[in-house]
């Protein structure tokens, strides 16, 4: 299964294809979509259209897992993470490719044991989880790993439990 974790920003959503094959785990591609602040947020949300269109069309996931939004103290910026994911959510739709969410709560009890884990530990984790030599940076690709990992494990699990309520 390929999923494709996604961090929604509007100045940066990050990303991150992972094959799950069983409990083995395969970064395939990760990085960061920017837009440019001096432009205004129409154009940013469909520059981040864009990019995600040519991106679901390059690496034909199977599924697509995006962060839900939290409340977050500044309106301002809850605002802008809630346009740009949905345009991450109508860009998936228009592909027909699945959407899972996940909660930042959900991904960070299921990639490190911490519901309340740091950007840092979360980091440390994605990068063990999968072998790479480093920290995918900025934290929003590190975040994307993350979230897609989550489902993974997510997956696995609901099938697990689907198996067994069949076994009864």
């Amino acid at each position: 299964m390929l999923i494709l974790g996604i961090d929604p920003g509007t100045a940066i959503t990050g990303y991150g294809l992972v094959k799950a094959d069983g409990n083995r785990l395969t970064p395939l591609e990760y990085g960061a979509l920017r837009t440019r602040a001096r432009d205004d947020t129409a154009t940013r949300l469909s520059n981040l259209h864009g990019d995600l269109c040519s991106l679901l069309k390059e690496t034909q996931p199977d599924v697509v897992a995006v962060e839900q939004l939290f409340f977050n103290t500044n309106v301002t910026t809850a605002l802008a993470v809630g346009q740009a994911r949905g345009v991450i959510l109508l860009a998936a739709a228009q592909a027909g490719i699945h959407i899972v969410e996940y909660t930042p709560l959900q991904v960070k009890q299921t990639v490190t044991g911490n519901g309340r884990a740091t950007k840092e530990q979360v980091g440390f984790m994605v990068k063990a989880l999968l072998g790479l030599k480093a920290i995918p940076r900025p934290d929003d690709v590190s975040d994307a790993l993350a979230i897609a990992i989550c489902h993974a494990h997510m997956d696995s699990t609901l099938k697990k439990l689907a198996q067994a309520a069949k076994g009864r």
